[in-house]
């Protein structure tokens, strides 16, 4: 009878321990995502500011026609429109 006792004892013993290990196991992975989700949350906020700033720069109708003729060539009436093309760099050397 002692011995069926401290077989169930044992058997309690690692039960506790495996759930304990588990729960352990649990707490470190939700760890780690409520890190990743922090840093989720500031890149998303960064992004928010860097989205608003946008809005408000581009509320100014000259700001908004500014970054339409420098992204699509575009000219209003009477505008000339000049293209200035880099001249070509030289990837030879001179040897003395």
């Amino acid at each position: 009878m002692q011995l069926w006792k401290g077989i169930v004892f044992i058997l309690v013993v690692i039960f506790l321990i495996w759930g304990i290990y588990g729960l352990i196991a649990e707490k470190n992975s939700l760890q780690n995502e409520v890190k990743d989700l922090r840093s989720n949350v500031q890149n998303l906020k960064s992004e928010n500011n860097s989205l608003a700033q946008n809005i408000e720069y581009f509320k100014r109708p000259e700001n908004l026609i500014k970054e339409l003729k420098s992204q699509f060539n575009y000219k209003e009436a009477g505008e000339k429109l000049i293209i200035v093309v880099p001249g070509a760099t030289s990837t030879t050397s001179t040897a003395p």
